[in-house]
């Protein structure tokens, strides 16, 4: 699974796509924030629409850092995301 790092505020997380299918599979995907170094496993979860570009690994490929941040700020915490297991 493709992988890029950001820095925020200080801190570096490494983003991946999550794989995590919903019923919006083709217009809507995943992304998982993991803190780098981080012990407790700090893990937040947001979804994206890629525009213009088929597959996963390429739309992930083509955000820009500015991109990711903003997708971070609207990121969950892991304990409340279906994409890391949580079942209501």
């Amino acid at each position: 699974m493709p992988s890029r790092s950001v820095v925020i505020e200080g801190t570096t997380w490494h983003v991946y796509p999550s794989g995590f299918v919903t019923q919006s599979d083709h217009d809507e995907f995943g992304l998982l924030f993991v803190r780098a170094g981080d012990a407790s496993h700090d893990v937040r979860t947001t979804r994206y629409s890629p525009q213009g570009v088929s597959s996963r690994e390429q739309s992930f490929a083509a955000l820009s850092d500015a991109q990711l941040l903003g997708y971070f700020a609207a990121s969950q915490p892991s304990a409340t995301a279906p994409e890391t297991g949580y079942h209501a």
